[in-house]
C-alpha cells in the first residue's frame, strides 16, 4: 500500500462505518483504499500482520458477516456486548457494533474483535424494490453486499485504550517505594 509518509489510522466508530463500511455495502468506491478485503476465518489473530491495515497492534479488514467464525485453531466467540453506532449530527443510528474474543479450544485469548456492521435493512430494501418494480435480480444484488463488516482485531493486553488499572510505575517510582521499606529497616 503506498500511504503518504506519517498517514496514521484511527478512525472513530462513525467514520468507520459512514466513510467506510456505507461505502462498501453500496459499491462505491473509497479514497484513499485502505482497507483491504479479508476473509478472516481462515486465519487465527497473530497471522494478521501483512494481511490486513495494521495501525500498531490493531489490525483493520472488510470481511463478509457470517455466523460461523471457526480458525484452524480456535474460533472467534461473542462477549453478548451489542453497542449501537450513531452520528454524532444527527444521532442517527448508523451502525452496530459487535465484540468477540478469540478462543483456543476452550481457553480464551486476550484477543479481541470488534466488527462493524450496518442496521439490519432487509425490510426496508424490500419496500423500496417493490415500489420501484425492479425485479429480484438486481435487489438480491443489492442485499447481497450489505453483508460486509469492518473488523478491528487488536490484543487487549497490547491495546493503548485498556490498562490493567490505568496506572504504570516507572523505575523512579519503583525506587521510591522502596525507599519507604527502609525506614522499617534498623541501621547499626
Amino acid at each position: 500500500m503506498n500511504l503518504p509518509p506519517g498517514f496514521r489510522f484511527f478512525p472513530t466508530d462513525e467514520e468507520l462505518v459512514v466513510h467506510f463500511l456505507q461505502r462498501k455495502a453500496s459499491l462505491l468506491p473509497c479514497h484513499p483504499d485502505v482497507i483491504p478485503d479479508l476473509d478472516i476465518y481462515p486465519y487465527d489473530p497473530w497471522d494478521l500482520p501483512g494481511k490486513a491495515l495494521g495501525e500498531g497492534r490493531q489490525w483493520y479488514f472488510y470481511s463478509r458477516k457470517t455466523q460461523e467464525r471457526v480458525t484452524s485453531n480456535g474460533y472467534w466467540g461473542s462477549m453478548g456486548i451489542d453497542e449501537p453506532i450513531f452520528t454524532s449530527s444527527t444521532h442517527k443510528k448508523v451502525g452496530i457494533k459487535k465484540y468477540f474474543t478469540f478462543y483456543l479450544g476452550d481457553s480464551q485469548t486476550n484477543w479481541i474483535m470488534q466488527e462493524y456492521s450496518l442496521p439490519d435493512s432487509s425490510s426496508s430494501s424490500k419496500r423500496s424494490s417493490k415500489k420501484s418494480g425492479r425485479g429480484s435480480s438486481s435487489s438480491s444484488h443489492k442485499t447481497d453486499y450489505s453483508k460486509w463488516a469492518i473488523c478491528r482485531v487488536y490484543e487487549q493486553n497490547c491495546s493503548e485504550e485498556e490498562d490493567d488499572d490505568g496506572t504504570e510505575l516507572s523505575c523512579l517510582d519503583e525506587v521510591f517505594l522502596s525507599l519507604d521499606d527502609l525506614d522499617e529497616v534498623s541501621l547499626p
